[in-house]
């Protein structure tokens, strides 16, 4: 499949299947699906699990790790934070672990409120791949977003993205003050796996400073720094 490829409506049985990086079928996804994916419904248990991916775990792109092992769905319950397509595929593994359909998709987009440092080393305000998670709900695909934990959000001015299975769930436009958030540029699509080799081709094209070993980043809060950016 193309790295711009839509994937048909309906769910197929790969929205379910276990893959080599949205590994639904690992021990760690397995344990952490039956602990979180509590409800009397795919909707109630589909909540259940976004609010367990977002808060669960920390945002934070300054520590990325664009190897398979290092995108695994699994490697975020083990190291205890992510960013956005991580944390998307955890959710999308967990839902398939508890029997919910889900693939993954992807936006190219602007965001507003970046750190100083995060401009600078990636060259740019455009963010490409971000991504996001797609639940078969009810006869119909919901989108959510599962990246900014709320804690982050309540301490920076962000509005929390709330997931009520029934209506997407994407970045807000402007932020508790007004100000501009996160523009949608480039939808890229949706997809049962993570189409990693494009996105590595991508990230070495445009971002090499951010990916590349031993970045100015390693050291760096990024919690820190947007409390810092942003009192």
């Amino acid at each position: 499949m193309s790295a711009t490829q839509e994937m048909p409506d309906a769910p197929t049985p790969a929205t379910l299947a276990s893959t080599a990086l949205i590994d639904a079928e690992h021990p760690a996804v397995i344990a952490f699906a039956r602990r979180h994916g509590l409800g009397a419904s795919d909707r109630a248990r589909a909540v259940a699990l976004h609010d367990a991916v977002r808060d669960g775990f920390r945002y934070d792109p300054y520590r990325i790790d664009i190897s398979p092992q290092g995108m695994r769905a699994s490697t975020v319950i083990d190291r205890g934070y992510g960013w956005c397509v991580p944390k998307a595929a955890l959710l999308a593994a967990a839902a398939r672990a508890v029997g919910i359909p889900a693939r993954v998709g992807y936006a190219d987009v602007r965001n507003h409120l970046s750190t100083e440092r995060m401009r600078r080393v990636l060259g740019s305000d455009l963010y490409m791949w971000h991504g996001y998670t797609e639940l078969w709900i009810d006869g119909a695909w919901r989108k959510a977003t599962p990246a900014f934990n709320r804690e982050l959000c309540e301490r920076f001015g962000l509005l929390p993205l709330t997931f009520d299975g029934h209506a997407d769930s994407i970045y807000h436009p402007y932020d508790r003050s007004g100000n501009r958030h996160m523009e949608y540029v480039h939808q890229r699509g949706s997809f049962d796996d993570m189409p990693l080799p494009a996105m590595v081709a991508d990230f070495e094209r445009h971002y090499p400073h951010w990916i590349e070993p031993g970045a100015e980043m390693a050291n760096a809060d990024f919690l820190a720094e947007v409390e810092r950016e942003t009192r």
